[in-house]
C-alpha cells in the first residue's frame, strides 16, 4: 500500500472514531436534567455523604448531574487513604481544605497542608493519604470522560 493511501485511510479512521466517540458521549450526557437554582446549589449535608473505609465522601456534582466535570469532597481519617496509588486517563485536581495530606505522584511524595492544590496529569500514578492527626478534608475535581 502506498504511504499516501495509508495516510488517507488513517485520517478517515480517526474521523469516524471521533464521530462515534462524540455520538456515544452525547448519548450518555444527562440531557433530561432540568437545571434550576434549586438543584444547582448544593449545600453539604453529612446524612447524604457516603461512608467509606477511610472516612466519607460527598458528591457536590457527579457524572449523572454534570455535563463533564465532577466535584467531590473527601474526608479521610488519620493514617488512612481512600485507595492505593493508581492511574486513569482523566486529569484530576485535589484542593486541600483541612488537615495534612501526603501526595504521591509518579514515584515522589510531598506533604502539604490547607489551601494547597495538587494536579494529577492524565495517566500519572498518584495517590493521597492523611499524614496528620486530624481528619483530612479535600475537594476532588475530575473530568468525566464517559
Amino acid at each position: 500500500m502506498k504511504p499516501v493511501t495509508f495516510i488517507k485511510i488513517a485520517i478517515v479512521t480517526l474521523i469516524v472514531q471521533s464521530t462515534k466517540a462524540q455520538e456515544a458521549k452525547n448519548e450518555t450526557t444527562p440531557t433530561d436534567i432540568k437545571y434550576s437554582i434549586e438543584n444547582c446549589v448544593n449545600h453539604f449535608e453529612l446524612d447524604k455523604a457516603t461512608k467509606t473505609k477511610a472516612g466519607y465522601q460527598y458528591w457536590f456534582g457527579d457524572k449523572n448531574f454534570t455535563q463533564e466535570n465532577t466535584l467531590k469532597m473527601s474526608i479521610v481519617e488519620p493514617g488512612k487513604s481512600t485507595h492505593a496509588p493508581h492511574h486513569h486517563p482523566e486529569e484530576e485536581f485535589f484542593y486541600i481544605l483541612e488537615g495534612s495530606a501526603s501526595f504521591y505522584l509518579d514515584g515522589k511524595t510531598v506533604v502539604v497542608g490547607p489551601n494547597t492544590s495538587l494536579y494529577c496529569p492524565p495517566n500519572a500514578e498518584h495517590g493521597i493519604s492523611n499524614a496528620g492527626k486530624t481528619d483530612l478534608k479535600y475537594l476532588v475535581i475530575k473530568k468525566d470522560l464517559r
